[in-house]
């Protein structure tokens, strides 16, 4: 499925934790930070979510699923102006974190910087390492979500609301988010549980 704008701002969140998040990212370290927890750097167009309302939501989905987050735009050790100190510190991270997870709205799809932390999670992190979470603006259609070429070539995170069946056993599918495989020639389509790919 691709996700409607709005999706994830309406999950309830613990503000402390949030906060707790975020100054852990302010003063982010390779060598100490997130030595327990599974590590996601979450790549997003800085301007693109004005109230964040949305990408904290879905970092609340993320940490009650055990994972620390990592988001370039709160880093205290960010330069104040882009530069290739910029693009080094982001590398190191990227490199660094478990996971890479790319929140994909149109505007993020056109955006040179997330294109390029794309490209290098694809280099360091390899396809089992990285999704894309499809976000469309609200009252789109699916077709009209620019990404939809990205859905051919990287796993998504989906929803299974309950009602589907494993094609293999016919078991249901419990309700949840996964993080879903392109479909192969064969036209099968492989999930994982968003909560056991964050700890793979």
């Amino acid at each position: 499925m691709i996700f409607e704008r709005g999706h994830f701002s309406s999950n309830i969140i613990q503000k402390s934790n949030i906060t707790e998040s975020l100054n852990e990212v302010r003063y982010f370290n390779s060598e100490t930070a997130y030595s327990t927890k599974p590590t996601v750097f979450l790549s997003h167009k800085h301007n693109d979510l004005n109230d964040e309302q949305e990408l904290r939501g879905f970092m609340g989905k993320l940490q009650e699923l055990g994972a620390r987050i990592y988001i370039d735009s709160m880093d205290n050790k960010m330069p104040n102006q882009t530069s290739g100190d910029t693009a080094i510190r982001i590398k190191e991270v990227i490199k660094f974190c478990n996971k890479f997870i790319l929140l994909a709205t149109d505007t993020a799809i056109e955006s040179f910087w997330c294109n390029w932390e794309l490209g290098i999670s694809d280099t360091h992190k390899y396809i089992e390492h990285m999704a894309i979470l499809p976000i469309k603006e609200k009252g789109t259609n699916d077709f009209q979500y620019k990404g939809n070429e990205y859905l051919q070539i990287y796993p998504r995170i989906d929803y299974e609301d309950g009602t589907n069946s494993y094609r293999n056993n016919g078991g249901i599918i419990p309700e949840g988010y996964y993080v879903s495989k392109p479909i192969n020639k064969e036209g099968v389509r492989y999930i994982t549980s968003l909560k056991k790919w964050l700890n793979e």
